[in-house]
């Protein structure tokens, strides 16, 4: 027959009444006491145990269970900094580089991407945009990117031509932005930066499809998200697709990337004297109809507050500077920039 183990333990009402007993003067020993409880060796068999390790202090010098006074003694125990070292939990205390915007969407047009005009896309500014925007989400910055694609095929220049409607010269329009994306995408990998392209329709042999949430998460991991096809609908622009996603992921400014310096009061190409404005509202732009973006794209901007800043993309360092919010080129809101 196997053995049975009645283990009971007695009532108690306090410590005190515990460590006056005979059977466990044990306790009132200043040292450290380990007790190694066996269980019956008569039954054929022996089990293992578990030390029962008692450490206290108390007043007088004997034990105490107060867990406070033994948690200081752990503490007081701990090494100290070497001197000219200080300590400070709070985070809140730490020095951290602050910058304007936390999330951007930077707006790359087609024309920017051919760089030379002499071929479609050229991989030196290719490689310059992935270099300047590793140097910003490395420092935590999520950046969101939308491509154009006159570089390759503007719908508006083509529609009419051997009856070429509006809306399928757009959807053309729309395939070249995903190209323009697919290139760009490989160029940043090629750096190391976590890179994902999200179309408005679905080709999902080449890219994910536009998934708001999705693309919010992507950005929350540190990935850089380049949106192409634009809205997905033709007689939009890709001005118009950039204000539209920067609202959809919460962006904080559009950062339209040209190859102008900014806004001018006039034609700079056929002004010489035209002059550079530095900041702007979205009425001057409306009210003046000055070829920033589309009226659609900067009415959406001025219905979310979404400020813009143009500026030129073939100056190295612009783009690194725009998107930590420095000056730089033109700064469009709905007064002037602080």
């Amino acid at each position: 027959m196997a053995p049975s183990i009645s283990l009971s333990r007695p009532p108690f009402s306090s410590f005190n009444s515990i460590s006056s007993s005979p059977s466990l003067s044990f306790l009132n020993k200043p040292s450290t006491t380990t007790v190694n409880i066996y269980h019956n060796h008569a039954a054929g068999f022996q089990t293992a145990y578990r030390p029962l390790l008692v450490s206290c202090c108390s007043n007088n010098g004997a034990p105490s269970l107060d867990p406070i006074n033994f948690r200081q003694q752990q503490v007081s125990s701990m090494p100290r900094p070497p001197l000219g070292v200080t300590m400070n939990d709070n985070s809140s205390s730490m020095q951290k580089p602050s910058y304007k915007w936390r999330r951007v969407l930077l707006k790359v047009s087609g024309e920017a991407l051919a760089g030379d005009q002499l071929q479609n896309i050229d991989p030196k500014v290719t490689m310059a945009i992935a270099r300047e925007v590793a140097s910003v989400t490395r420092l935590g910055i999520e950046v969101a990117i939308v491509v154009g694609g006159g570089n390759i095929f503007r719908g508006a220049s083509w529609a009419g031509s051997s009856g070429l409607e509006r809306s399928s010269a757009d959807y053309i329009g729309m395939l070249a932005t995903v190209m323009n994306a697919i290139f760009l995408q490989a160029t940043m990998e090629s750096i190391g930066i976590p890179t994902r392209v999200q179309t408005a329709f679905r080709m999902s042999e080449v890219a994910e499809p536009y998934i708001r949430r999705r693309a919010i998460r992507h950005l929350e991991k540190g990935r850089v998200v380049i949106f192409a096809a634009g809205t997905g609908n033709p007689f939009f622009t890709t001005d118009t697709a950039a204000a539209l996603r920067s609202a959809e992921i919460n962006a904080e400014v559009v950062l339209k990337a040209t190859n102008v310096d900014g806004v001018y009061d006039d034609d700079p190409k056929r002004n010489p004297n035209a002059r550079l404005l530095d900041t702007l509202t979205y009425q001057d732009v409306t009210s003046k109809e000055l070829s920033v973006m589309d009226m659609t794209a900067i009415t959406l901007c001025q219905e979310n507050n979404i400020p813009v800043v143009v500026f030129n993309l073939n100056k190295p360092g612009n783009i690194s500077k725009a998107i930590r919010g420095e000056s730089v080129g033109t700064f469009i809101g709905r007064s002037a920039q602080t």
